[in-house]
């Protein structure tokens, strides 16, 4: 990838991803987390990695996703409330930088920080943004696409490789150059600004949630699809 193939508002991105405890966002316990900054070529220019205690037991579940044991955890793992704080500050000082934050999936990530946040009585983010979700951008400019959404699946689809799935590193650098893939591939498709960005990005994702739910009532017609974006809370 060139720079000159990368739109400008996609040049300089910040990333990032959690492993947790859980998939209940009120929940779910951050385990470990990364925050990195990439480049126009998807380089990796900086990086931040956080392994946290989660001060409750992981679940052999959990464990089987992302590797780390609750014994892990305890030996070597940081103190949740320090973490969570770290993270946050960080998130923040990207933000103040003028870098977009791209999170697969924004909702599931920033929901637990969120949650965490209150947990342990810190102040949660208020309104992130600009935030740059690689499955609602996908799946808006992609729409007829078969197949799994998955950050797996995308990744196979746009050409970057993925090295261990469900390490919060790996993740969130995939998902970073993911989204400078489809920036690349579909310039004409989306807008120019990254406040426009963001703003689109709530209205695919609203719907998005209403086709899925349509789809699902075939089935169920009690289902709900939540459509908020880039929170649920």
């Amino acid at each position: 990838m060139t720079e000159n193939s990368v739109p400008l508002w996609c040049q300089n991105l910040a990333v990032f991803d959690t492993e947790t405890t859980g998939i209940n966002t009120s929940e779910a316990r951050v385990v470990t987390a990364t925050l990195a900054v990439l480049d126009a070529q998807g380089a990796v220019t900086e990086r931040h990695d956080w392994f946290i205690n989660p001060g409750v037991e992981i679940p052999e579940r959990a464990t089987s996703v992302h590797g780390v044991t609750t014994a892990q955890a305890v030996a070597g793992g940081m103190d949740a409330a320090t973490g969570i704080g770290q993270i946050l500050d960080r998130i923040r000082e990207l933000f103040l930088r003028g870098l977009p934050l791209v999170i697969y999936n924004a909702p599931y990530d920033l929901d637990v920080i969120r949650y965490e946040a209150l947990r342990y009585g810190i102040e949660p983010l208020a309104a992130p943004a600009p935030v740059l979700d690689p499955l609602i951008i996908d799946k808006a400019v992609d729409r007829y696409r078969k197949g799994k959404r998955t950050l797996e699946a995308a990744c196979m689809h746009y050409g970057v490789v993925l090295g261990s799935a469900h390490d919060a590193g790996e993740d969130a650098i995939a998902s970073g150059r993911v989204m400078q893939q489809i920036a690349a591939r579909y310039v004409s498709k989306i807008p120019e600004d990254l406040e426009e960005i963001h703003r689109s990005q709530v209205v695919w994702a609203q719907e998005q949630a209403e086709n899925f739910q349509e789809y699902m009532r075939r089935r169920n017609p009690q289902f709900v699809a939540d459509g908020a974006w880039p929170e649920r809370l």
